[in-house]
């Protein structure tokens, strides 16, 4: 059974260059070749071959030089593969040329990243999200993919029924075609934004803090968002398992809740359409009160994942956020572990240092909030709007003595209301006892 799972997987042979003018953090190495494999299988794939290229500038025509065009051709036959994947990004020119010269599918690391967005987008917005980012990626590699440009032409003879028209080549049809397709996928997203906005200012209005998950891809940031809600969410070991936002209310303690939303794994070399594409999901970066900055220690690229991570932070426009290291899997890091402010050693998977990270935040987001209870007259019912508008209210009653409610206020609203607490007492200063 296994065997015929493993024969119908597509089997890909991968290649990445390495060349001296491209900017370091874009050239291929062991580790990001490594990271290719596991985006091969993660899209249902087997990688068999790698082969990585080293020279002084990528090959304008075929990127990584006639010579090793030769060498992947052979790998090619003599695995049986139906797929050749690049680690770096091709133009769209470069792509027609090694399809053709190669005789298989040809894809770059960010078509390789879209294709699994497209299979894991549950949610409408995560759906429209890929398709966008897709169209876009598509739209300048039109070229390669049409063998049948035949000019259409508008002077009549021999042309085929419906072929009659303005002059235009298939190619410039298509182009239409898929610009319509970015401006209308454009403006649903806006609609999604609008109601995401709508969404947003309710939990301002019910003062409810959020807290956002950020990480690299396969970080551990759904163990954790299970660790400590007690959630369910799938958590498997294999990259970009998460794509659409999920929310869980998590309760620090008596007087606190707050909401904490996983995110979309980052990766080096993501397409920047794709963070593009994503920035309705990602935008609640920039809203949230904490970040947590989830990090797999376990990993000997932690540091290298760490700054990518940082990077598109500061991208998405949320690097003033305050932001909490989480030092994730540290029951598989064998050194010395990280210690200061603002970070905590845990293991979301056994719950090992769960604690540390809630009483954490809990003393961040405690802006020294107070839970009353409340009688409020009639004749002072504007307290009541006040009150929704400044505190989080947890309880309304409207009873024949009064407003009764219950309610989460901050320091500066205490004074106002001190007066409607039943047998409320001044505390007696130091000198006065």
């Amino acid at each position: 059974m296994t065997d015929n799972a493993e024969n119908k997987r597509e089997r890909a042979v991968l290649a990445g260059l390495a060349a001296n003018s491209m900017d370091p953090r874009e050239r291929s190495t062991e580790q990001s070749m490594a990271e290719l494999e596991a985006l091969v299988e993660t899209a249902g794939g087997q990688a068999v071959a790698v082969l990585i290229q080293n020279r002084p500038s990528p090959d304008p025509r075929c990127f990584i030089g006639d010579g090793k065009v030769r060498e992947l051709k052979e790998l090619i036959s003599a695995n049986d593969c139906s797929l050749a994947v690049f680690d770096n990004e091709l133009s769209p020119s470069q792509m027609r040329v090694l399809g053709e010269e190669l005789g298989v599918k040809v894809l770059d690391r960010s078509g390789l990243i879209l294709d699994i967005f497209a299979q894991r987008a549950r949610t409408r917005e995560g759906q429209l999200q890929v398709e966008l980012a897709q169209y876009k990626y598509l739209l300048p590699r039109l070229t390669g993919m049409w063998t049948h440009l035949v000019r259409q032409t508008a002077s009549g003879g021999a042309s085929p029924i419906g072929t009659r028209g303005p002059g235009e080549t298939q190619l410039e049809t298509d182009r239409r075609h898929i610009r319509r397709k970015i401006q209308k996928l454009e403006e649903e997203l806006a609609a999604v934004r609008k109601v995401r906005g709508t969404q947003r200012r309710r939990r301002e209005k019910n003062a409810m803090p959020m807290v956002a998950l950020v990480g690299y891809t396969n970080a551990g940031k759904s163990t954790l968002l299970n660790c400590l809600t007690g959630a369910d969410i799938p958590a498997n070991d294999r990259l970009f398992d998460t794509l659409d936002t999920t929310t869980r209310r998590l309760r620090l303690n008596e007087t606190q809740e707050v909401l904490l939303s996983d995110t979309v794994g980052f990766i080096r070399k993501l397409p920047t359409h794709l963070i593009e594409a994503f920035k309705a999901t990602l935008e609640e970066l920039s809203y949230a009160d904490i970040l947590l900055h989830v990090i797999d220690i376990s990993n000997p690229e932690w540091e290298e994942q760490a700054r990518v991570v940082d990077e598109l932070i500061a991208q998405l426009g949320a690097q003033a956020t305050p932001c909490i290291r989480v030092y994730n899997k540290c029951d598989a890091y064998i050194g010395i572990l990280p210690h200061g402010e603002d970070l905590v050693c845990m293991s979301a998977k056994s719950g090992e240092g769960a604690d540390m990270l809630v009483q954490m935040l809990s003393e961040r987001l405690d802006r020294g909030r107070r839970r009353v209870r409340l009688l409020i007259p009639y004749a002072e019912a504007g307290l009541v709007d006040v009150l929704n508008r400044e505190a989080a209210v947890l309880s309304l009653e409207y009873a024949e003595d009064g407003v009764r409610a219950e309610a989460l206020v901050p320091p500066e609203l205490f004074g106002r209301v001190k007066a409607y607490i039943p047998g409320y007492v001044e505390p007696k200063e130091d000198w006065d006892l």
